[in-house]
């Protein structure tokens, strides 16, 4: 630690007299020895006051195998808390004029994202708002996690993010953090320098005088003075991590703390030296969309925003660290440790209680002025049920054994205590109230601040809807698949393709589904089947799975008792069909039928319940105008026909599915065009799905021809 004399030169400006900045250290020394034993894996803290390093302590074990102590030439991974180097060297291009930060990262990387319409800016990238999924998510995706791929590297992210044809939202329009990210920006800083990322990063580093700093470059190589990571996962038994991979830019940058305290001295001092760089590279990125995320540093406020900061932690196996810049008070607290066990966050945070002065947490209760108006009003609202946030996640209220949950996904629930019929507080914190009014929740913050979450207006998943969700989906970006299945107690089923066992699924609606930690949100298609399932796990959101099995309609519908339905039906001969409607009991037999169709081919799609009977949509070549038309049939709740209508022109159009209006109903199907009737080997036909809207009676409205959906050479 520092000599008392160094201590002494440096107590003016930090404003405290030698006696009580003696106590102070030596209740931090306390802190840390409190938190590790000498023979553990070990723990590193540093401060810097003023442009001064102040403080060093160094406790606990760099290697539990050879007993070798933790001191100032032990390096350890510093895992995330590296990325505002990554981010400084890009901000350094920029400030060189060797690139912008408005530049679409395409300039530099043609090969991403190729069908993204919308510019992925750099600047986007360093904030976390590009969209980009993080690879960590994915590969726990593709079922083996990056942690256990031996030698994986930089090449092998970029490779698995070319894969990637979409992203998981429009750039600028959310936040979802990314270690791909900064995997691409590693690569823009090669392909802009001509070097290698960690040749030209250890050159930067060496620049700020930090000479025993660089990011891994193979994961077989030596690096001098190592900490190794361990962690005992709660078994009391030290384990050593393993550290196959080799990746950089997004972490994996092994450090001394000297080295980071000499980088803080150099923060500390920019504004005095003028240093345009590390002045900006503490602030939010211009033209950003948010001012939480800079420079590779968290931007909001630590100590329950009572002070102000910038910081950084980082993470990986055994490995953490965090950094805390108190701008106000020029303090920066610095802790790294190879110790799973122990959270340097907490560390840090109880450390600058210390130093820092004490204050009271402002509790500011002024609410958002709708919370006096309306939180006591005396009408039940309902609150169980669905609500979808700003950002379309969906929010389960729940009851279970006369307590009320708040629900996100498979990971967070939170018990939410009545305080009065329509209001509610999370139990982690009483100052947060949850409102329920007729169509919304509202959160109101303590702050003034609101989140506003619409009731859900998504229809409960009918046993059709279960039944429509079966078969297979696949991921031509992930190499894999999943199927869902049906047992015969009408329990949906998830099967991965890289994974050994069979999941239960658990239907919230019909539009979302939810098996552990994955949520599926299904996305159909102009006729309501379910066509691709978008899945997110963990940063790793809305990844397109396309459905390749089961694509029907709907043929079948429940009724009170039973169910009907309707299927197409042969001739013995081969040379008609009919449709046939059939209601069911329960266990499937039959209570009555009813047969429809003409002197040659009708075939049934779907079937639809109206307020006082069933609409039966297909198509036929027996009535109507051209080869086939598209066919309509009601009837009465006794499966009597009522009226039947055909809608078409000379070539094929096809009837799937409907939907009851104010008016009547919109048929949805396809319409068939060709530019010749006659040559029909030199003719080109296109297939675009087309809405016909009738009134109740059958008689058609209008009709919109909309998507194509293929174009046929030669259309006999």
């Amino acid at each position: 630690m520092k000599t008392f004399a160094t201590l002494f030169a440096v107590v003016i400006s930090f404003g405290l007299h030698a006696q009580d900045l003696s106590k102070q250290f030596k209740d931090i020394d306390s802190i840390i020895e409190s938190k590790i034993k000498k023979d553990h894996p070990g723990l590193m803290v540093g401060i810097v006051k003023d442009g001064n390093i102040i403080y060093e302590k160094y406790h606990g074990l760099a290697n539990l195998s050879f007993k070798i102590k933790m001191d100032e030439n032990t390096r350890s991974n510093i895992a995330s808390t590296a990325k505002q180097f990554t981010a400084l060297m890009i901000l350094k291009l920029s400030l060189e004029g060797k690139l912008d930060l408005e530049d679409d990262i395409r300039k530099y990387m043609p090969n991403l994202y190729p069908q993204v319409k919308e510019e992925i800016k750099i600047r986007h990238l360093i904030n976390h708002t590009a969209g980009i999924r993080d690879y960590v998510g994915l590969m726990d995706m593709q079922g083996e996690a990056f942690w256990k791929r031996v030698g994986l590297n930089n090449n092998d992210i970029i490779e698995l993010t070319e894969n990637q044809q979409e992203l998981a939202f429009k750039p600028g329009t959310d936040y979802s953090y990314s270690n791909s990210g900064y995997v691409v920006l590693a690569k823009i800083i090669e392909n802009v320098t001509d070097e290698k990322f960690t040749d030209y990063s250890k050159k930067f580093f060496e620049e700020l005088g930090m000479n025993n700093t660089a990011f891994i470059e193979g994961y077989m190589r030596v690096i001098p003075n190592r900490a190794e990571p361990y962690a005992d996962w709660g078994s009391g038994v030290w384990f050593q991590s393993p550290t196959v991979t080799k990746t950089a830019g997004e972490g994996f940058l092994y450090t001394t703390l000297k080295d980071q305290l000499i980088y803080e001295q150099a923060v500390q001092n920019a504004e005095k030296k003028n240093n345009e760089l590390l002045i900006k590279s503490q602030k939010a990125i211009p033209n950003s969309e948010i001012t939480t995320y800079g420079y590779g540093l968290r931007l909001f406020n630590w100590y329950w925003g009572e002070r102000a900061s910038v910081h950084h932690d980082g993470g990986t196996n055994g490995y953490n660290s965090q950094t805390v810049r108190f701008t106000d008070d020029k303090l920066t607290v610095f802790v790294m440790s190879n110790n799973g066990n122990i959270g340097s966050d907490v560390i840090a945070d109880e450390v600058a209680n210390v130093l820092l002065p004490k204050i009271e947490v402002k509790k500011n209760t002024t609410y958002d002025s709708r919370y006096y108006d309306t939180a006591n009003t005396s009408t039940q609202q309902q609150v169980i049920g669905q609500y979808i946030s700003s950002k379309g996640t969906l929010i389960r209220i729940v009851e279970v054994e006369g307590k009320t949950y708040y629900k996100r996904g498979g990971n967070v629930t939170i018990e939410l205590i009545p305080e009065s019929k329509n209001q509610f507080y999370p139990s982690y914190n009483s100052e947060e109230k949850i409102v329920f009014y007729k169509d919304e929740m509202i959160l109101f913050e303590p702050s003034g601040e609101t989140k506003i979450f619409e009731r859900s207006t998504a229809l409960p998943a009918t046993l059709s809807d279960l039944k429509n969700f079966v078969g297979r989906y696949d991921s031509a970006e992930l190499d894999m698949s999943f199927e869902l299945r049906l047992t015969e107690d009408n329990e949906l089923k998830i099967k991965f393709s890289n994974r050994e066992d069979e999941r239960d699924v658990t239907a919230l609606n019909r539009d979302e589904l939810l098996s552990r930690n994955f949520i599926l949100k299904v996305e159909r298609d102009q006729f309501d089947r379910p066509a691709d399932i978008l899945v997110t796990l963990g940063r790793a959101a809305n990844n397109r799975f396309k459905k390749k099995t089961n694509l029907k309609f709907q043929p079948q519908i429940p009724t009170e008792g039973g169910t009907i339905q309707v299927t197409t039906i042969g001739s013995r001969e081969g040379d008609n069909s009919d449709i046939l409607l059939t209601k069911n009991y329960l266990n499937g037999n039959e209570i009555w039928n009813k047969r429809f169709g003409g002197k040659s081919y009708d075939k049934a799609s779907s079937i639809v319940a109206t307020p006082d009977g069933y609409l039966i949509v297909g198509s036929t070549s027996s009535y109507g105008n051209g080869n086939y038309d598209m066919y309509v049939i009601k009837t009465d709740k006794d499966g009597k026909k009522e009226w039947q209508n055909t809608y078409g022109d000379f070539y094929n159009e096809y009837g799937y599915t409907a939907e009851v209006t104010d008016k009547g109903y919109v048929i949805k199907g396809t319409i068939q065009k060709c530019t010749s009737n006659s040559d029909v080997f030199n003719r080109t036909c296109t297939t675009n799905v087309w809405f016909v809207s009738i009134d109740d009676d059958g008689k058609e409205i209008s009709n919109e021809i909309l998507d194509e959906i293929k174009k046929e050479g030669h259309e006999g």
